[in-house]
């Protein structure tokens, strides 16, 4: 079940932002962070794992309060990567992915989720865009979102304004395709405004929204 509320179209987000902020004023940004393999499958399961992409997110992260999920994310992250922060037996990028992410204020949006694992989480069974909107009028840094249900409910209302990907080199041949249930009303033009390969071959990707 959505967790939003009618749609804003891109003109009356736009209005909405001008008569809320003035034309002056800077929103905080919402980043859509995600991996995918070649052929574009967002599986968790189907990707490679590598310091190198940890390094990568870890300094995303430094960028970034709050996170935002929705139930099935926050509980694959929560509470393997604080167990992982507290375990000196793991990798030196493992342990600083884990302690940078602990740290950040996380927000869920779930109606079933009863209550969250860590003390930094809150839980929103309101309406998303609503929530989103107050967030990006807050100061502080900006927001991140993760996960697959969530964001593409987010791109939908015309809410991110940075797009994070990493294409894996690899072509998994099933799973769930990025993005393959978003519809929307006209095609979303974005510019690539940064491109690195890491050391495991992975393209890590940064598109701004036009």
């Amino acid at each position: 079940m959505p967790l939003n509320g009618p749609a804003l179209s891109p003109t009356n987000f736009r209005k909405h932002w001008y008569i809320d902020r003035g034309q002056d004023n800077q929103m905080r940004k919402l980043i859509y962070a995600i991996n995918v393999t070649l052929d574009g499958c967002c599986d968790h399961t189907k990707g490679i794992g590598g310091d190198d992409i940890l390094e990568h997110y870890t300094q995303l992260l430094r960028e970034v309060d709050p996170l935002v999920y929705g139930r099935k994310t926050y509980q694959l992250m929560v509470p393997y990567w604080p167990e992982v922060a507290k375990n000196p037996l793991e990798t030196k990028a493992s342990i600083e992915f884990a302690r940078t992410f602990d740290s950040i204020n996380k927000i869920v949006f779930s109606r079933s989720l009863d209550s969250a694992e860590d003390s930094n989480t809150r839980i929103v069974r309101g309406n998303l865009q609503d929530e989103i909107l107050k967030l990006k009028q807050e100061s502080g840094k900006n927001i991140m979102a993760g996960g697959v249900d969530i964001p593409s409910q987010l791109i939908e209302l015309g809410l991110v304004d940075e797009y994070r990907v990493v294409v894996q080199p690899i072509v998994a041949g099933a799973g769930r395709r990025l993005l393959e249930d978003v519809n929307l009303p006209e095609s979303l033009h974005l510019k690539l405004v940064e491109s690195k390969v890491l050391k495991s071959g992975c393209v890590a990707l940064r598109y701004l929204k036009q």
